[in-house]
């Protein structure tokens, strides 16, 4: 088990990827290490497309999903990122809504930036477009019955009965969480977490 607060940022890192299945704790973990490190955060989830685009392409109840993104989108910005570019404004996702929204985040032309997300390793081509401008990935593991009650109860908060978000959980997450796994071999570093 790793204590997080003896992690240090990757020497000659300008892009580190935090990835790992849904409930592992990338966000949290992004949040506290960017405050130690002075780093700013790139989450996965401002990439999500809105409800709207997701109904148009028939992938509503598969939200979460690696083809719900626009990997596209994050891998240019990333490599704008990378060219540093001045004024670069990454977007977030909104949770109260469920929904991304643009030109959220501002991301300094200089500096570390952790860029968090479920498919930072996936081998699809989308996927390794976004890949190739990481630095390094780093790829989280926590028991999965905490993972698993973890994502239970965020469904629940943001406003799923729970037999919905149990059923969500089983139908979306688990097999979302199977290819996150099946990738982690790709990792640089891969961090178990209590």
């Amino acid at each position: 088990m790793t204590n997080v607060d003896a992690l240090a940022p990757p020497p000659d890192v300008r892009l580190l990827g935090l990835t790992g299945s849904p409930g592992a704790g990338k966000s949290t973990l992004a949040r506290r290490v960017a405050a130690q490190w002075g780093a700013a955060v790139v989450p996965l989830d401002g990439f999500h497309y809105a409800d709207v685009e997701l109904e148009r392409r028939g992938l509503r109840r598969r939200k979460g999903a690696p083809d719900t993104f626009d990997a596209e989108g994050l891998a240019a910005l990333l490599r704008r990122i990378r060219d540093g570019e001045p004024d670069v404004v990454a977007p977030m996702f909104e949770r109260d809504l469920e929904q991304p929204l643009a030109g959220a985040i501002p991301v300094p032309a200089a500096g570390l930036v952790i860029v968090e997300g479920n498919y930072l390793l996936l081998e699809e081509t989308r996927w390794r477009k976004v890949r190739e401008q990481l630095d390094a990935v780093w790829h989280l593991r926590l028991d999965d019955a905490v993972r698993m009650q973890r994502l239970i109860e965020r469904h629940v908060e943001f406003g799923k009965a729970r037999d919905e978000a149990e059923a969500w959980v089983a139908a979306v997450d688990v097999p979302n969480a199977e290819r996150i796994e099946a990738a982690a071999h790709r990792a640089d570093r891969v961090i178990t977490l209590v």
